[in-house]
């Protein structure tokens, strides 16, 4: 543990029961729905964290002083295994704005569900979506769809950025809208991959693409 981790007073109940060993693992802390709200518990329980700067930009602002500048940071941080985040931070100097954004992802960092959910593959690997989702940010919407190994991630570079990040290694995509704004693509990519963790998948079956009914998604299994 680092010194920094060592020195750590946390100021809230769930920093103390991670500080104490009572939730041991970052599953364990999203579980309790309680926000998280500070970084060090991500960095106690996801030392082997990664980002990724999305998107940094001088933005200016009038008063009655005058014309205010400062940088807006986006990042994306992930563990490559199931766990990412996204934030955003305003500050007078780019090193500070990446910071304030980099804290924010990691109080924004989320468990997704992964699966082999292309009827193309059935390899029962976690190397895909589990099932088709949609993103939405601004005017971009965000469309990922399961896809075979070896596909790779057929998508824009700025969702692949969070995706790689995220765990995902293959998947179908395309999106819609203004998606030259790297910020909103990246945000819609990323509600995207929260839709995942809407639904609860048993292990025990073959996942494939999803069949809609009477607007229900179903499920086929292995039996079927």
């Amino acid at each position: 543990m680092s010194d920094s981790l060592t020195d750590w007073t946390p100021k809230t109940k769930l920093g103390r029961m991670v500080k104490e060993g009572k939730l041991k693992t970052i599953s364990e802390v999203l579980a309790t729905r309680m926000p998280i709200r500070e970084p060090q518990i991500v960095d106690m329980l996801l030392p082997n964290l990664e980002d990724e700067v999305i998107d940094i930009k001088m933005v200016q602002k009038m008063s009655d002083s005058g014309r205010k500048s400062k940088f807006a940071a986006t990042v994306v941080v992930g563990n490559r295994n199931g766990y990412v985040g996204i934030g955003h931070g305003k500050a007078r100097e780019t090193g500070d704005a990446i910071e304030k954004a980099l804290e924010n992802a990691k109080l924004n960092i989320i468990e997704i569900k992964r699966g082999c959910g292309s009827w193309e593959c059935g390899c029962g690997r976690s190397h895909t979506v589990p099932f088709e989702v949609v993103g939405k940010s601004g005017s971009v919407r965000v469309y990922l769809k399961p896809a075979p190994q070896g596909v790779g991630l057929a998508i824009g570079d700025i969702p692949k950025k969070v995706l790689e990040l995220a765990g995902i290694s293959d998947t179908w995509g395309f999106s819609e809208g203004h998606t030259k704004t790297s910020v909103n693509f990246a945000y819609a990519t990323f509600n995207a991959l929260k839709e995942t963790a809407r639904f609860k998948i048993n292990d025990k079956l073959v996942l494939s693409t999803p069949i809609y009914k009477g607007g229900v998604m179903h499920v086929r299994s292995g039996k079927d």
